[in-house]
């Protein structure tokens, strides 16, 4: 027997309800026809995909990995035969009409999503928010979302580990978060150590920007003290309240009262990036996607004009991503 798409959802629907008779109920079939057909499914797998007891059916490490795909190809088909349906119906707009975005947060998405809504004001858009790369990764991965906007350090690229590609929207300078009464606010930019005295906070997250903070307060011959993790709002307020120095992109902007500094050289820097699924229906939306992506970035980093005119002084230290060829020519 040939694997078919009929026998993933199959799989899909018995590790949805947990049960081979409730999975038989929605997919309209007798349960000794579906438990049949499951027989065949594991024959042709080579294994069974499911320990199944009086409490249900819960995926082995076989079943662990049909549904991985599964998830991925279901999908795929369904927007094949979605875009199919519309040229046939004699459309030539490839665009997608449901767009599910999930993001680490910043204003860069905000902006994304106005200019979607305004290009495209009949779409149904959705948004997911999450500290975790791999969280949001493993979500498009699934079919889950659509797109994922993410951060990480400037010299790491998201983990290829889930075969998504990633467009970078841009690099920048990692800027100091500082009250404008602090002696160092009146400079175009901080050096890092002259604030090794501070107490200093950032957003949560993951990935290696906290060991790269360490290392970079290293070369600059100190060790940080001890670095707060909150959420961005408490971020401020203990930056207002003179408790610490933040840590933020250029891309943020600052309350009243509190202004933000490129560190000098850039010993840190911060990569923004949309990834999405290649073999899924994002995927031909991506290029006119991703150049709304880098319009929003402009948009958001001309508010700061310390941040450009630092830029234009120091060429090389921070940059737009460039559109990747498979992008230009799509």
């Amino acid at each position: 027997m040939n694997l078919e798409l009929r026998h993933l959802k199959v799989v899909c629907a018995i590790a949805e309800t947990g049960s081979v008779t409730k999975a038989a109920s929605q997919l309209g079939l007798a349960q000794p026809a579906l438990t049949a057909q499951l027989q065949r499914i594991e024959r042709t797998l080579g294994g069974p995909l499911f320990d199944r007891d009086r409490r249900g059916a819960r995926p082995t490490a076989l079943g662990e990995l049909v549904l991985s795909r599964a998830r991925v190809l279901l999908p795929a088909m369904k927007g094949l035969q979605d875009e199919a349906a519309r040229l046939a119906a004699g459309g030539d707009d490839m665009l997608m009409t449901r767009y599910r975005i999930g993001a680490i947060g910043g204003p860069v998405v905000a902006h994304l999503l106005h200019r979607l809504s305004a290009t495209q004001p009949d779409a149904q858009i959705s948004t997911h928010a999450s500290y975790y790369v791999d969280e949001l990764a493993t979500m498009v991965l699934a079919g889950k979302l659509d797109y994922a906007q993410v951060g990480v350090c400037g010299d790491a690229l998201p983990s290829a580990e889930y075969g998504l590609v990633w467009h970078t929207i841009a690099v920048d300078a990692v800027c100091a978060l500082l009250r404008e009464d602090h002696p160092q606010a009146a400079a175009a930019e901080v050096d890092l150590a002259d604030l090794s005295e501070e107490q200093w906070v950032a957003g949560a997250g993951d990935g290696c920007f906290a060991d790269c903070f360490a290392a970079a307060c290293a070369r600059a011959g100190f060790a940080p003290k001890k670095v707060l993790e909150t959420d961005p709002r408490a971020c401020v307020d203990m930056v207002e309240l003179g408790l610490a120095v933040g840590l933020c992109q250029p891309t943020f902007r600052p309350p009243v009262g509190l202004t933000s500094r490129p560190l000098k050289g850039a010993p840190l820097r911060w990569r923004i990036a949309v990834g999405w699924h290649p073999d899924s229906p994002a995927a031909r939306s991506a290029p006119k996607l991703m150049q709304m992506a880098n319009e929003a970035y402009q948009d958001v980093i001309a508010r700061n004009e310390n941040y450009v005119k630092w830029v234009a002084d120091h060429p090389g230290l921070s940059g737009i991503g460039a559109v990747p060829p498979q992008l230009a020519a799509a």
